[in-house]
This record gives C-alpha cells, sequence and structure tokens, in this order.
C-alpha cells in the first residue's frame, strides 16, 4: 500500500497532565500531577505534600495549551489532522473533589 485509505483518521492524542498548563487558572483545583516534580535519569519524580519552593513542577506549563490552544488546534490542522484526542483535568470540573 502506498497510500493511505481516504477513510483514514489521521490525528493525535494527549492527556491533561501533559499539555494543560494553567494549573491556577479558571477555577481549577490541585491535582497529583500539580505536585509531582520533575525527574531525569537516575532521579524519580517525585510526589510532594504541596508545591515547595526550589522544586520544578513541569505540570504547572507543560505545553500551554490552556493559553494556547487555538494556535496549537491550526498546527494540528496544517498537519492534516483529521481527528483529536484530550482529556480535561478532573480538577478543572470539580476543583474540591466533593462537588457532586
Amino acid at each position: 500500500m502506498s497510500k493511505l485509505p481516504k477513510n483514514f483518521l489521521w490525528g493525535g492524542a494527549v492527556a491533561a497532565h501533559q499539555l494543560e498548563g494553567g494549573w491556577q487558572e479558571g477555577g481549577k483545583g490541585i491535582s497529583v500531577a500539580d505536585v509531582m516534580t520533575a525527574g531525569r535519569h537516575g532521579v524519580p519524580r517525585e510526589i510532594t505534600a504541596g508545591v515547595l519552593e526550589g522544586k520544578y513542577y513541569p505540570n504547572h506549563e507543560a505545553i500551554d495549551f490552556y493559553h494556547r490552544y487555538k494556535e496549537d488546534i491550526a498546527l494540528f490542522a496544517e498537519m492534516g489532522f483529521k481527528c483529536f484526542r484530550t482529556s480535561i483535568a478532573w480538577t478543572r470540573i470539580f476543583p474540591k473533589g466533593d462537588e457532586l
């Protein structure tokens, strides 16, 4: 096969903690991803009791989709994406976790 079928759905998928950023905006509550530090080879990520000074929490910014979603979606379209799957952090929907 030299070409993909016309009905092939070229696209991508991401998870909220990988892309959102805006971790303290829009009424979002704190999540485990918000207190997980960066790691590197030989140094595992750690989950802290809160946001600690001097620690780096990469999910606070991630790729900043929260602020750049329009530009990002335009780039996906430019790449020919026909579908895009994302998730939304539950802490954006239920900031305290006990709203029901």
